[in-house]
């Protein structure tokens, strides 16, 4: 036993100096939608593995990180990652509301009246961004958001529709 001692000791010194691995940022392809009411994301690309989580709220966004055959590797807002068919999933561009507390919903890009307020969770269709704020649509509301406190549109993504 006093052979092995030495050893001991050492094998934990070399888990501490090999250096770590670190998980590089996840590559979004492109943003979509949820088609339907109620959509599986699953461990894997096929039905057959198991259902993660079940999404109740047509027009969630997801980043689409990767395809295979019929299926898109998605992530949501949280940061949850599985895969869902491609079925389930729509090109129309939506949005979700993030931060804390209500934010303001203003008439044009460069400033203007404020014409609605949007609570966090909420999911606004999209229009149209800038460098600083995006054109949303939802229920009887018209405008422009920062772009900060929504989820679902690149930070450097800039277009008009």
């Amino acid at each position: 036993m006093r052979r092995f001692a030495p050893f001991l000791w050492i094998f934990p010194l070399l888990l501490l100096s090999v250096p770590k691995a670190q998980a590089e940022p996840a590559r979004i392809l492109r943003y979509v939608s949820q088609r339907p009411d109620k959509a599986y994301l699953r461990e894997g690309p096929t039905f057959a593995h198991k259902v993660v989580w079940i999404y109740r709220h047509r027009g969630y966004p997801f980043a689409v990180l990767a395809a295979f055959d019929i299926w898109r590797r998605v992530m949501a807002a949280d940061g949850t990652v599985g895969w869902m068919s491609a079925a389930m999933l729509s090109d129309q561009r939506t949005v979700l509301v993030t931060g804390k507390g209500r934010v303001k919903i203003i008439s044009g890009a460069d400033g203007g009246k404020v014409v609605g307020l949007a609570d966090p969770g909420a999911i606004a269709g999209l229009k149209a961004c800038t460098r600083e704020v995006c054109h949303i649509h939802g229920e009887a509301v018209d405008g422009w958001i920062a772009k900060n406190r929504i989820w679902g549109v690149g930070a450097d993504e800039i277009f008009t529709k």
